[in-house]
């Protein structure tokens, strides 16, 4: 086991969830304020999406971003700030003809996907090493646009943290290692139970870990229901986990969650009754190989 598990909380995602829980922060207010509340219920690290405040929607708006990091520096927190550059990449073929725009296509250039991070220089952004079915659409991510991604994490001083869906997308991430692109410092990030990836069983996550490079960093989550579940396997197996609205609207079978700060809190909970304790946001930085809190 990890001598001390880092939580990240995954707090707003980009799915349209907001309507299915009011929970689920939406301004950059709400989000920054779910991200300090976070930080005091035993969160290390923060996972950021923005939406639009109008809709509720995914956004790629960089002044959202740019509101929302600042909103969480100016208070003075510790927390490690991780972006996301998922968004971008998603399509649904037309019926007619598969390269028409059905509504459902948001393909962006990779420098287009960093720009945030370009502006806001958090401590890690996440790169999504996967093309495959993610539901009812298709998350897009070719070995070239990877390549570009990652070396402009590099130029930035941006550690990477690597999401990966299945097994394939961590030898494709060795491969962008081996290559030069992403450093040996990267974080893998074991996205589990997401349509139609690694379901979010033990078994699964134990032969995903066993792929890993040798003393690699990782954390592990799964979706919904599986949320917890994995968070207990991700502590017994030695990595570290994700909590968060993003990935879970509810607390308990038919429950809405009513804080990303109290799924945080039963995450703290599940772990310390395994005989673990929970990182610091100080902890975290060493245990991801980050530099120290100059932002705040």
């Amino acid at each position: 086991m990890a001598d001390k598990t880092v939580i990240t909380c995954a707090l707003t995602g980009s799915a349209p969830t907001a309507k299915r829980n009011p929970a689920v922060p939406v301004t950059p207010q709400q989000i920054a304020q779910s991200a300090l509340d976070c930080e005091k219920a035993g969160a290390g690290a923060v996972h950021i999406h923005v939406r639009d405040p109008e809709t509720g929607l995914a956004s790629m708006d960089g002044a959202l971003y740019q509101e929302t990091v600042a909103r969480i520096r100016d208070a003075g927190s510790g927390l490690v700030i991780n972006l996301t550059t998922g968004p971008g990449g998603s399509l649904m073929p037309g019926d007619v003809d598969p390269v028409e725009s059905t509504g459902s296509v948001n393909m962006k250039t990779p420098e287009v996907r960093m720009q945030h991070v370009k502006d806001n220089l958090p401590d890690i952004c996440t790169l999504d090493i996967s093309t495959m079915n993610f539901g009812e659409r298709a998350m897009i991510n070719v070995p070239k646009h990877l390549r570009v991604m990652a070396d402009m994490a590099r130029e930035l001083g941006v550690t990477p943290e690597l999401e990966v869906f299945d097994t394939g997308h961590i030898v494709l991430a060795k491969q962008l290692m081996k290559e030069g692109h992403l450093p040996e410092g990267s974080i893998f990030q074991l996205c589990l139970g997401i349509p139609y990836g690694c379901p979010a069983t033990p078994e699964g996550m134990a032969f995903m870990k066993s792929l890993l490079p040798d003393n690699a960093r990782w954390s592990a989550f799964g979706i919904s229901r599986f949320e917890f579940p994995m968070v207990a396997q991700a502590h017994t197996l030695g990595g570290h986990t994700r909590v968060g609205l993003e990935d879970n609207l509810y607390i308990a079978r038919g429950e809405l969650a009513s804080s990303n700060a109290q799924l945080v809190e039963r995450a703290v909970s599940v772990i310390e009754s395994l005989g673990g304790s929970v990182a610091t946001p100080d902890e975290t930085r060493t245990a991801f190989g980050l530099g120290r809190n100059t932002a705040a």
